[in-house]
């Protein structure tokens, strides 16, 4: 079985900066794409953005030029910085990855629980 986990969500300040964390642990053969998404309140949950296994990134308009993904390959862990918090940011944000698990010869995708990130004075 595979476990997703995120961490480093919380109440930060507008203008203020987080970093989310989120590991992968279990019989993990292989990741490629991990995302982040978010759930603001009472709207749809949404792509904010993707790294696939080379660290190619893709950001929503939104986040562009304020957030960066990462990961290290390694630890199966990919992080999200985000920098200059807008209270439009807040939100519940969901890690999600394609994931192959020894004895299988297919992926499939594994969502975190979720962390909440709250942006306000």
């Amino acid at each position: 079985q595979v476990h997703v986990v995120e961490s480093g969500g919380g109440l930060v300040q507008p203008g203020g900066s987080l970093r989310l964390s989120c590991a992968a642990s279990g019989s993990i053969l292989s990741i490629t794409v991990m995302r982040w998404y978010r759930q603001p309140p009472g709207k749809q949950r949404e792509l904010v953005a993707t790294i696939d296994s080379s660290g190619s990134t893709n950001y929503a308009d939104s986040v562009k030029g304020r957030f960066t993904m990462s990961r290290d390959n390694a630890k199966n862990t990919m992080y999200l910085q985000m920098n200059s918090l807008k209270p439009e940011d807040t939100a519940i944000y969901y890690c999600n990855a394609d994931v192959r698990v020894v004895g299988r010869n297919y992926f499939r995708e594994y969502w975190g629980q979720g962390t909440q990130v709250t942006v306000s004075s």
